[in-house]
């Protein structure tokens, strides 16, 4: 599996982005980077813009104004990115398959496939389940079963939607294991999440979006010890942010 994220994809660069359906402005001036090392973690309210975030950081949708790049370029094919989002679906086959399928769709040689399966498999700690249907596994094997199946691809971003978003603590813990083993392999780790205990745990840097705005950006270790908004010291409190 990659070690390295190619200069192809990183940096990724948000230029004054604004993303808008009908009236609504869901994305508001954006300018952000997104650099190469530990996870950037990106925080916020609920309808404050995160999904919408990473699906244009992927490349899934097209900014209304402004410009995403990759490398410098905006012409980058997402070959080496993918994304898994919060409530993944399982393929009618077994956790094997669903991920010998991604190999197939990706244009995979057959002859890589058994070993890229058995490795994405052990990475995530699902090896003994190999053979299992898929959609007979439990909601953290699923999710983690969706991560093996993202890194089958060997990019190098992965973006993940509320990874852990309905999942109990020790099924919360095997995610993040996997994020941080990810991440050590040299995979840049793009992930949303309103759950302040994960996003201590995980980020190397914070992106706070409140209202499609991004209000503050910081080291993660300035953010939460000394937040610079008003909003990012309720969020740090657990407050409700309006």
């Amino acid at each position: 599996m990659s070690m390295r994220a190619p200069s192809s994809e990183l940096p990724i660069r948000f230029e004054n982005v604004s993303f808008s359906v009908g009236p609504v402005t869901i994305l508001d001036g954006i300018d952000l980077t997104l650099t190469p090392g530990a996870p950037t973690v990106v925080v916020g309210p609920n309808g404050s813009g995160k999904t919408t975030l990473l699906r244009a950081a992927m490349g899934l949708v097209s900014p209304s104004r402004g410009r995403v790049t990759w490398g410098g370029r905006t012409d980058v094919a997402p070959q080496r990115r993918a994304i898994v989002f919060q409530r993944p679906v399982m393929l009618r086959r077994s956790a094997s398959g669903n991920i010998r399928y991604a190999l197939r769709v990706a244009g995979t040689k057959r002859a890589e496939w058994k070993r890229r399966v058995d490795e994405v498999l052990g990475l995530v700690g699902l090896e003994q389940l190999a053979q299992r249907p898929a959609r007979r596994l439990s909601g953290g094997e699923q999710q983690r079963l969706a991560l093996a199946r993202a890194l089958a691809r060997e990019p190098a971003v992965l973006f993940l939607d509320e990874p852990t978003a309905s999942l109990d603590p020790a099924a919360t813990k095997a995610v993040e294991d996997v994020i941080h083993a990810v991440s050590e392999r040299g995979i840049k780790v793009v992930m949303s999440t309103h759950d302040i205990g994960g996003a201590r745990r995980l980020a190397g840097d914070i992106v706070m979006l409140h209202r499609g705005r991004v209000i503050e950006t910081a080291a993660a270790s300035s953010f939460f010890h000394a937040p610079a908004t008003a909003e990012a010291r309720k969020f740090v409190a657990g407050e409700l942010i309006i």
